[in-house]
């Protein structure tokens, strides 16, 4: 989960608001989504475990094209449109040198690809020591910043606070911080991988996207204190320049740089897990079968494929088309998981099962439901082309599941 959104997207948000309580607000809102969507995944997770996230979801809960349609969301947009974020942020905040973005952008995502396709211990390992860095890096910020003297100048009070918290800025706003707790649903995808799903998945879902939620809560705090609002307003390198302002220029450039290498574990992560449902894709339709495991259940090809998708990605798109692109989609299918909590409690086959069951149903499933259309609906209205590009693409992947159908 921790990755590009927590250090890049808050220039953004300052964009329209500008009162500090309602920027808070809004990463404790971003927090709480996640988890109601976190609790609503553990409960579907653990009644259908099996990998794949939303492509196998939506197609037991509703009809195979509506996890088909999902799947290819996943393939297209899903993994390898965050991933292209990422890397642009990694070069971004690399402060040594000034490298051309998009070439390479291309050669990091290139080369993380390159490590996955060598063996799931590989993969783990990398994934587990680089997220522990990441993690010991942002407390060490966080506690630093808090034992620091505020320097922002910036007055945490509610001066225009409801009108910034109902506004349709603050709803825009609402998509780059969901963007930001975006893999909170991740191991859903490796399901299968997992020893004991029941236990382990709820704990991977609930338990880490809690922890995330209040470190950058506070991280977002610690940036609001140490630098001004003006100076971070439409900036990508918020770290940078938090870092610097905190521990002068020197050891600010060492700080961006450590940001800019355990972003890495970001894209490792999504591009670990993405290529696992299009492996799981190719095994119902021949369209896809091209993509499946290899003998050490490696989806090599499916790896470069997204690799290549990626690439196009870093080639034709800016860092905040591609992020409201990628955001409504993933809205909407995650959306619908969540919906079908209901479905599944309707059927007394998963609803006597031994699972787990979200606390206070239905509660965070309509909360989850409500913002999500809140989102949509806003991103529709103020960034229509993006919006219309991500249907646009909904209409391309029901084409190629008509292809399916008559290949099968």
């Amino acid at each position: 989960m921790i990755g590009t959104g927590a250090f890049t997207s808050l220039g953004f948000q300052l964009n329209d608001l500008k009162n500090p309580v309602a920027i808070l607000t809004l990463w404790i809102l971003g927090g709480v989504l996640a988890l109601s969507g976190a609790f609503s995944y553990a409960e579907v997770g653990t009644a259908i475990k099996k990998s794949g996230g939303e492509y196998i979801f939506l197609s037991h809960i509703y009809h195979p094209l509506v996890g088909y349609l999902s799947g290819w969301i996943s393939l297209t947009v899903g993994f390898a449109a965050p991933v292209a974020l990422s890397a642009i942020a990694v070069v971004t905040y690399f402060p040594f040198a000034n490298l051309p973005l998009k070439w390479t952008s291309i050669a990091l995502v290139g080369l993380i690809t390159l490590i996955h396709t060598f063996s799931l211990k590989t993969s783990s390992k990398f994934q587990n020591i680089s997220t522990l860095l990441k993690i010991i890096l942002i407390a060490t910020l966080i506690i630093i910043g808090l034992i620091l003297p505020k320097t922002s100048g910036t007055s945490f009070t509610e001066a225009n606070y409801f009108t910034e918290i109902t506004s349709g800025a603050f709803a825009i706003a609402l998509i780059y911080v969901s963007y930001s707790y975006s893999g909170w649903n991740a191991a859903t995808y490796i399901t299968e991988e997992f020893k004991s799903p029941k236990k382990s998945l709820p704990v991977a879902l609930i338990g880490g996207t809690f922890i995330v939620m209040v470190l950058y809560t506070f991280l977002q705090y610690i940036f609001l204190k140490m630098v001004s609002i003006s100076k971070l307003t439409g900036q990508l390198n918020v770290g940078t320049i938090v870092a610097q302002k905190m521990f002068g220029d020197s050891v600010g450039n060492l700080f961006s740089l450590a940001i800019s290498l355990l972003l890495i574990s970001g894209i490792s992560a999504m591009v670990w897990v993405g290529p696992r449902v299009t492996s799981s894709m190719a095994k119902d339709y021949p369209l896809w079968r091209l993509f499946q495991n290899n003998k050490n259940e490696i989806p090599k090809k499916a790896l470069w494929l997204q690799f290549s998708i990626t690439t196009i990605f870093l080639l034709t798109g800016t860092f905040e088309q591609i992020l409201i692109y990628c955001g409504v989609l993933l809205t909407l299918s995650s959306a619908l998981t969540v919906l079908g909590v209901f479905v599944l409690r309707k059927n007394k086959t998963h609803n006597s099962s031994s699972g787990f069951k979200s606390p206070l149903f239905p509660f965070f499933q309509i909360l989850f439901l409500l913002f999500s259309i809140g989102m949509i609906f806003f991103a529709l209205k103020q960034y229509t082309f993006e919006t219309i590009m991500g249907v646009s693409n909904l209409f391309i992947g029901y084409g190629t599941w008509l292809i399916n159908k008559k290949l099968i």
